[in-house]
């Protein structure tokens, strides 16, 4: 075996612990930290038509700027399922 920096100590939520007596080698455990809420967020779009006529409803998923649009996202989208292009609106 090589060894390596991990030896000799072993960091646990900031805390450095000396090697056991043991005489195994410890690893070195990190915690991450959560990321910071963006400007940017993921939305799903919905076909509206299909919704209407009772048949299956694409989906898609997309990112917009809360910043620059706050109100609801309304994109012409191909669905699949009906064979044209229609309205898909922001769900959720």
């Amino acid at each position: 075996m090589q060894a390596s920096a991990f030896l000799g100590t072993r960091m646990t939520s900031g805390l450095v612990a000396s090697r056991p007596s043991s005489g195994t080698p410890c690893r070195q455990v990190t915690t991450c930290m959560a990321k910071k809420k963006g400007i940017r967020c993921i939305v799903t779009l919905e076909c509206t038509e299909a919704r209407k006529e009772g048949g299956t409803p694409s989906r898609y998923t997309t990112q917009k700027n809360r910043k620059n649009t706050s109100e609801r996202l309304e994109l012409k989208k191909y669905n699949k399922f009906l064979r044209r292009v229609t309205v898909h609106k922001e769900i959720k």
